[in-house]
Formats: structure tokens, sequence, C-alpha cells
């Protein structure tokens, strides 16, 4: 009875080791992960979007949530953009954002501080219509320069 109980705690204890190496593995995937943190800012956008053009009603809640995710966003953003990520999985990152770094983490900057002040000047339809069309030009700069335009 003991040697079974020693048996499956040497299994389980490989099966978690082995669980760890994948996750690490996974983690270690920069584009990966950008690709999927891009993936996140745009369907946060969808709901607000379709607010802004009269399809979806004003939901100050879901606005409030997407400014937080954008905030969230930028904050991790940089950082998912190491030099040996130039290349692969089918990235549409630039070679300018390795050669003009500073202005490239400027921009997440930008946009986090933008999010943030947007989060707190947001209060009603009203300054969400004024506000929100702003942080998505922001959004927008990384776009003109530092993303390639899909085919």
């Amino acid at each position: 009875m003991i040697r079974r109980l020693v048996v499956a705690a040497a299994f389980c204890a490989g099966f978690a080791s082995l669980a760890g190496v994948t996750t690490v593995v996974a983690q270690s995937n920069p584009i990966a992960e950008r690709q999927q943190l891009m993936k996140n800012l745009s369907q946060a956008a969808r709901a607000p979007g379709g607010m802004l053009k009269g399809e979806v009603p004003f939901d100050l809640a879901a606005v409030q949530t997407t400014l937080k995710t954008f905030a969230d966003v930028a904050t991790k953003a940089p950082a998912l953009f190491p030099d040996n990520s130039k290349t692969g999985n089918d990235t549409a990152a630039l070679p300018k954002v390795w050669t003009d770094k500073a202005d490239f983490n400027g921009l997440w900057t930008k946009f986090e501080k933008d999010a943030v002040a947007a989060q707190a000047s947001i209060k009603d339809e009203a300054s969400f219509k004024a506000a929100f069309p702003v942080l998505m030009r922001s959004c927008g700069g990384c776009h003109e320069g530092y993303r390639a335009k899909k085919g």
C-alpha cells in the first residue's frame, strides 16, 4: 500500500514538473504573448467602438473595464518586444520597434497615461464621446510606424 502511494506521488510530481516546463515554454514566446495581448486590446475596444457608432447602448461600466484593460496592456506590452523577437510567428512588428525603442516605449507610456486619464474623466456618454476617440488615436500611433500593414 505504501509502495503504491510512493509511486503515485512520484508520478504526480513528475507530471507537475512536466506541466511546469510546458508553462515556462509557453510563457517564453514573447511574439505569441504580444499577439494575444493585442487581440485582448482589440476585443476590449469592440463594445466602446459600437457605442461611438450608436450600435450599442452606452455602458459606463463596460467603458471603464475597457480603459482598465488598455492601461494594463500598455504596462505589459513593452516587455514583450525583446531583441530576440524580431521575426517569426507572423509578427507584424516592424524593425523600427527595435531601432527606435525609446519612442516606441514612449508611445506605450502615453497610451497608459491617456487610458488612466480617460478612466478619471469619462463619467457619462458625453464625456465618453469626447475622450474615447482621442484615446483611440493614441492607440493608432503605434500602428502607423511600428506595425506592418496586413496584406
